[in-house]
């Protein structure tokens, strides 16, 4: 009877947390950030405070974001294609199948930043900091080819915080 009761217990529980947890769908080709959507229309994004803004499937080519706070921001399926990232913040960001194709990365700061299935073609990346990163391996060793400088924020060198041998 014991027994009975305790199963009965755990599963009205469990049927409890999926029945009122809020179902919450992403707004595909918007912007979000603090709870406020916002078209990403514009593609000049320098120097704003973005922490933990969203961008999905959005086309932002050439978009400027120098210097601007991407702390824990998430990138999903963007194109970033020579896209102005010098001197960003994107610390403990998410970046998924995003494509960084001529992005310039110059003085970036990257650290433990998710940027799986990513790609950094032609990027330039002189004085990035990467430390703590997790990048695909095929992608890494590419950068390794070009990586040079030291980050003016961190101190790191950009080989050195890529693990470049």
């Amino acid at each position: 009877m014991r027994q009975v009761l305790k199963v009965s217990i755990v599963l009205g529980a469990i049927a409890l947390f999926f029945l009122s947890s809020p179902v919450l769908a992403a707004t595909p080709r918007a912007v979000r950030s603090f709870n406020e959507a916002v078209e990403a229309e514009t593609k000049d994004f320098s120097e704003q405070e973005l922490i933990e803004a969203e961008f999905y499937d959005e086309e932002l080519e050439g978009a400027d974001f120098h210097n601007a706070n991407l702390q824990g921001a998430v990138f999903n399926g963007a194109t970033l294609h020579n896209a102005n990232w010098q001197g960003v913040n994107f610390s403990n960001g998410i970046a998924y199948l995003t494509d960084f194709t001529g992005t310039d990365l110059t003085n970036a700061v990257l650290t433990e930043a998710m940027m799986l299935r990513s790609k950094f073609d032609n990027a330039k990346i002189e004085g990035a900091d990467f430390t703590d990163a997790v990048v695909d391996r095929l992608q890494m060793t590419k950068l390794c080819e070009r990586a040079s400088g030291v980050n003016p924020t961190t101190g790191v060198s950009t080989r050195e915080s890529l693990g470049c041998r």
